[in-house]
């Protein structure tokens, strides 16, 4: 059959016929969708518990800002990284996986969500005894627990909906060659280590204000140790599936590796800013400008190693062996010399 401007491609034939554009996720309509009851699960779940966190804010209730918003709002933000992996999948896009903000942001309110219910565990059991518990293990606990939810976030909405497998996030076995690269990494960590000394130099100077570790000295072997187990063996091993593993690998499948280094980096940068604590406004600029930038150095050579390698062992080499020397070195510095 043949019309004015040519064969009639379908030839009646419904099979032949072009697919149907399916809806993007800013598109409100649960038709055409794959998976339209994690659609809307995933929306009016985020909606409602940013609402509540809000209202937990502004009203002053603990129990709406640390248990029910974070709960609403974990329980939205994975079905909406569910719904747009299946989506994703469904149109044959590049990257049929979820976007790395989204999975990122689910992380957080999952982590504290979890931080929220366990630190009520724990003072429930403990009672009054739960206050002499030392910062050191308080950090040990909320950093496994963090490193889990990182992980299992992971397996969650990327791994278990088919976006990327472990290995195409260059997870490999631990053997001899993954030995190999943690060194071939750790090698880097006292040249990134003198760059972001300089940059933060530069930083203070210009903002006048200093971060503060997330692990301050404890001024013990024992608290050193601990925190070496969090800060230089569970945090790098988390933060490496997450931010080079995951997140770099999806967006060089769309964007390139150059493109992809940059986001993930930034990335990397501004979620170790999310939490500042800051008298003013002025002050909060200040804190964000040199919590971001001095993490920036370490980010870029992370991600290029972790491209240039095509495995996860040699950047958490280097961020580890970055994070155990400044935990050392600001252990060991004279507490009378700072500032």
């Amino acid at each position: 059959m043949t019309s004015d401007n040519g064969p009639d491609a379908s030839n009646g034939d419904p099979a032949d016929a072009a697919p149907p554009s399916r809806p993007g996720v800013n598109f409100f309509t649960i038709e055409g969708r794959p998976t339209p009851a994690l659609f809307v699960i995933g929306w009016l779940a985020s909606i409602l518990g940013l609402a509540v966190v809000l209202a937990g804010v502004f009203g002053n209730s603990t129990v709406l800002l640390f248990l029910v918003g974070p709960g609403l709002l974990s329980l939205g933000l994975v079905a909406a990284a569910g719904n747009q992996a299946l989506e994703r999948r469904a149109r044959g896009a590049e990257y049929a996986g979820p976007s790395p903000i989204l999975v990122f942001a689910a992380v957080v309110a999952v982590s504290f969500l979890v931080l929220a219910l366990v630190g009520l565990a724990l003072r429930f059991l403990l009672g009054s005894a739960f206050g002499r518990v030392p910062d050191a293990a308080v950090q040990l606990i909320a950093g496994t627990l963090m490193g889990l939810v990182y992980v299992g976030l992971l397996r969650l909405t990327v791994v278990g909906t088919g976006a990327l497998s472990w290995a195409e996030m260059g997870v490999r076995r631990f053997d001899r060659q993954a030995v190999r690269e943690l060194v071939n990494g750790a090698s880097l960590a006292v040249p990134v280590i003198a760059v972001t000394l300089v940059v933060a130099v530069v930083l203070v100077s210009i903002f006048k204000v200093e971060g503060t570790s997330p692990l301050p000295p404890t001024g013990t072997v024992s608290g050193l140790l601990l925190q070496l187990l969090v800060g230089a063996v569970i945090a790098p091993v988390a933060e490496e599936f997450l931010f080079r593993g995951f997140a770099l690998t999806a967006w060089r499948r769309t964007l390139g590796a150059q493109r992809a280094i940059l986001r993930a980096s930034l990335l990397f940068a501004l979620a170790h800013v999310i939490n500042i604590e800051a008298s003013s406004t002025g002050e909060a600029i200040g804190l964000i400008a040199v919590g971001a930038g001095t993490r920036l150095p370490v980010a870029f050579v992370l991600g290029w190693v972790f491209v240039r390698r095509g495995s996860i062992w040699a950047p958490i080499g280097l961020h580890a062996t970055f994070n155990a020397v400044l935990l050392i070195i600001a252990n060991l510095a004279p507490t009378d010399a700072v500032g």
